[in-house]
């Protein structure tokens, strides 16, 4: 049973100005693992745009309640590229309140734009 969906999109040069301007935001937003590929080079604007579309995407699903933590959903990508989801702390709290037990998500990125989809299954 679906318990939530939540979409959200954003400007891929508009964040990418934003982690620019304001020093710290990477590390707010993400945990080490989302903002560093394997063999230590930085990701690119476009894939933490989507990451952050779909921690974006996380809270909608959830119905958008106040205090959830950035870095307690991370999104990371199986070895044969397929974006995965694990939550933590206050996301897995709210999840486990509305009896969360699975989620699937959708990453893309395209003519300047990062979208994500995130689906919470009962």
């Amino acid at each position: 049973m679906i318990v939530g969906v939540g979409i959200d999109v954003a400007e891929i040069d508009r964040f990418a100005a934003a982690l620019d301007r304001t020093p710290g935001m990477a590390s707010r937003l993400f945990v080490p693992a989302e903002l560093w590929l394997p063999g230590g080079e930085r990701r690119g604007p476009a894939s933490l745009a989507a990451r952050f579309a779909a921690k974006e995407a996380v809270a909608k699903a959830l119905g958008a309640p106040g205090g959830l933590r950035w870095t307690d959903a991370e999104v990371w990508t199986e070895p044969g590229g397929r974006p995965r989801l694990s939550v933590h702390g206050t996301v897995a709290a709210r999840a486990a309140e509305l009896g969360v037990r699975g989620w699937h998500v959708s990453l893309s990125h395209d003519a300047g734009v990062a979208s994500a989809v995130v689906i919470a299954e009962a």
